[in-house]
């Protein structure tokens, strides 16, 4: 499958796309990007003077690269139009701030894929190469009610 055509498929639109680019997948794991533009909305406020990017958006943008393009990865051709690979649950560990502009790289390590349950070991990473966050982040294959 086509990296670009994952993301095309994703269920999500800008302002609350987290997903650059698309480095790496197969059927074990898939890798991406995401550049944290210093014009989105939560730096106004989150911290004054200091904006770092919350702990929930970086899950989300582990989410959306390490396991909901991963998902459509795997589904590939039985990927359905009223398919949606949905969030179940996270535990995440958050070791340096991201701050705006800041590229980050996702890379996601399948450990399960049966009966529609779909869970990852992800791990950020910041352009010097160190974690900034990583975790495990588990979603199931639903359909759209």
């Amino acid at each position: 499958m086509d990296l670009k055509n994952i993301i095309a498929q994703l269920p999500y639109s800008k302002p609350f796309l987290f997903v650059d680019e698309l480095l790496h997948a197969d059927e074990n794991g898939i890798s991406g990007t995401y550049t944290f533009d210093e014009s989105l909305d939560f730096y106004k406020g989150h911290f004054k003077d200091n904006p770092v990017t919350p702990g929930v958006i970086l899950t989300e943008t582990m989410a959306q690269i390490g396991m909901v393009c991963l998902g459509i990865y795997l589904l590939d051709s039985n990927l359905k139009k009223d398919t949606v690979i949905a969030f179940t649950s996270a535990d995440i560990s958050f070791l340096k701030p991201v701050y705006p502009n800041e590229k980050v790289t996702v890379t996601s390590e399948k450990t399960f894929f049966r009966f529609g349950k779909l869970k990852c070991n992800v791990v950020m990473t910041n352009a010097a190469g160190q974690e900034v966050c990583k975790g495990v982040i588990a979603g199931m294959i639903t359909t759209k009610l």
